[in-house]
Parts: C-alpha cells; structure tokens; sequence
C-alpha cells in the first residue's frame, strides 16, 4: 500500500512529505504554511474551509491555538433533537466534524519522530508505540499527537484493577483501556461452570483472560484479529505472571475445539465506526455480536456456558432492541441461564450536559449466561 502524500507550496517552492493519520483521514488538499502570527479567528475559518495549517511557530502556541480553536468549535450551537436516535446520530455527525477541523492543525515530524519547532516536546517513544519506525519526514495533526501522547502516559501508568488485587493493566495506543471497571467486576463475580478451561474472544488488554486466570482456570485460550490487541495482551500476561495459563491465537473470533466457558465482550453500539481505533466501541450491524452468538453453541462443551458482556447502551439509543438481541440469541439455539446486571460508574453516566445522557443515565451493564438451547 502506497503511503499518502502532503503537498504544499513553502519558499516558493513545491514541497510534500508522506502524510500520517490514525483515523486514515486524507490528507487537505490545499495546505498554508502558518506560525505565531496567527489568530484563532483566522485558523479557525481556514480549517472550516478545509484548509491545513502546517505549523512553523512555536510548539506550545500551537497547542493554546488548537484550544482556541477547539472553543469555536465547542460553541457551535445544536439543535434539539426529537427522539434519543436522532440525538445520537447528530452528536456523531457534529463528533466527525469537530474531529475534521481541528485535524487541519498539522505539525512536521523529522525522520525517527523528532518534532522540529521550538518547546516542543520528546514524543519520539510515544509516537513510535503508535506508529512503528519513522524512516522519512512526515506530517501528521496536533490532534492526533496529543492523542498519542495522552496514550502513551495511560500505558505508562497503567490503570488499576480492583478484580486483579489492584494491579495494573497498560493498554497501548488504540485498543480499548478497562476504564469501565463494571463489566470487569461481573466476570470475576459470575459463577464458573465446572471445567478448568475458557475461551476469551476478542482479548484486547488481556484483561478478562487475567481474571479468569486468576480465579483458577489451568488454561485460557484468548483471540483477537488485532495484531495491536494481541501485543498488548502479551505485554499484560507477561507483566502479571500468567503467560503460563493463557495462550494468545489470532483468529476472528472462536480458536478450534470446545471450552466449558466461552467469554465475549463485543463492542457495544452497532454503529459504523469513523476510524479503525473505533473498532472497539462500534460493531457495524452487529457483526461480532452475531457472530459469537451464531458460532457459541459448536465451541461449547455439554454443560458449558457463554458469557455476554454487553451494555444496554444501544437499546435506549434505539440502535438495537432487547427483542433483537433476545431473537438473536434463540436463533443461534442459546437460552439465557441468568443474567447478571449492574450500573456504569463512569462519570459520563452523571453527566447533565451530555447530550445522550438521557441514555446513559439508564444504561445497565449486563453479563449474560447462555447455554445451547
């Protein structure tokens, strides 16, 4: 695949540079050189047009200008929107276009990472994480940089897990970090079925295949197609001590054979995702959600159980119904043994000026026990 290319005219003279963007955003088609000399009013306007400003001031200007302009953005006003659905729709929409143009604020990278403008930072190791090896100059956004580094500091510190006696899991750059610490808990509470063996599908951190390692299964087998998501797990089971009890496989979805346990935490909103590090919060028309549940019953063994973890999220958005899911279900030859339930703790769930909190204030995180009908 043929790296995308910037094109813009500086010194009078053509000029380009390989263009780099996480979100697989093109490149702007037309590019002004810009520096200290700026006002946010005209940056803001010129990234409205769909015009880049490729930065040759002052790193931390830069950053106070992306503020600046993030604040225009942010006071656009939003129509009322009559029913949950439509809300969603439209904050995905303004979502998609506040991300285009505060994209257009680009910042020049030397070959091996190196910002070259004035305070700026030493993200060479945060941007390597992300993007591998640097062997040419390129351009990417500030957006996206500060993206990289607020990553990079979440692998760094790690998030604590109560589940796992407080240690901690260190999610790299885009694959999903257990923030939400609930649908954790509900694994490591849930009753096992007899059996010292568990599937984990779509390991991501590695975070359930830690639980369930720790909760006494001799052997889980986790998969994910993610080659990130499958480094990440490594790097997790290593640190915790379980490499021995959880074998990693890159497959969509299910390994071969049978578990008496089979865990699945899909994404939760069968939406269209904008860029691939969405992957983990939106499953286009309920792909891996059907998938796992069409696939479930042949990689039980008799008297196994399957475990869906799975918000309500989606159904208060009117994305997806409880008759859907419940039909889903009983057309993959499943019954539900139990489902366990519990509230989000996240501080969205509070939030008044959220524009879907009318949902998410609702929203209950369940983990479905399912066997073959």
């Amino acid at each position: 695949m043929i790296a995308p290319e910037l094109h813009w005219e500086e010194d009078q003279a053509a000029r380009h540079a390989l263009w780099r963007s996480e979100s697989e955003a093109p490149p702007p088609k037309r590019v002004v050189v810009a520096d200290d000399r700026i006002t946010a009013d005209q940056a803001y306007r010129l990234a409205c047009e769909g015009t880049g400003l490729l930065w040759r001031g002052d790193y931390q200007n830069a950053r106070q200008l992306l503020q600046a302009m993030t604040r225009r953005v942010d006071k656009r006003p939003r129509k009322p929107a009559d029913t949950l659905l439509a809300a969603f729709n439209q904050h995905r929409m303004a979502q998609a276009q506040r991300a285009r143009i505060l994209g257009m604020l680009l910042i020049p990278f030397d070959a091996g990472h190196g910002i070259p403008l004035r305070r700026a930072p030493d993200a060479r190791l945060a941007c390597e994480q992300a993007y591998g090896p640097a062997d040419a100059p390129y351009v990417a956004s500030l957006r996206e940089l500060l993206g990289l580094i607020g990553a990079y500091e979440w692998r760094r510190k790690g998030v604590e897990i109560p589940a796992l006696g407080g240690d901690r899991i260190h999610p790299h750059y885009g694959v999903f970090s257990p923030v939400r610490g609930e649908y954790v808990d509900l694994v490591a509470q849930a009753p096992l079925p007899a059996g010292d063996t568990a599937f984990d599908i779509g390991v991501g951190t590695g975070v359930l295949s830690a639980v369930l390692a720790r909760r006494g299964l001799a052997r889980v087998i986790a998969t994910d197609q993610d080659a990130r998501a499958l480094a990440c797990a490594r790097e997790n089971l290593e640190r915790l001590g379980l490499t021995n009890r959880v074998e990693l496989v890159q497959a969509d979805l299910f390994p071969p054979g049978r578990a008496p346990l089979v865990v699945c935490n899909p994404p939760w909103l069968p939406a269209r995702p904008s860029s691939p590090v969405e992957y983990a919060v939106y499953d286009p028309d309920s792909r891996m959600l059907r998938g796992f549940l069409d696939g479930l019953a042949a990689h039980l063994t008799p008297g196994g159980e399957g475990w869906l973890i799975l918000s309500d999220l989606a159904e208060h958005l009117g994305l997806r119904s409880r008759d859907d899911l419940l039909d889903m279900i009983a057309r993959a030859g499943l019954r539900v043994v139990d489902r366990i339930d519990t509230r989000p703790r996240h501080g969205r769930a509070a939030d008044a000026s959220d524009p879907l909190h009318a949902a998410r204030s609702r929203e209950v995180t369940s983990l479905w026990r399912l066997a073959a009908a």
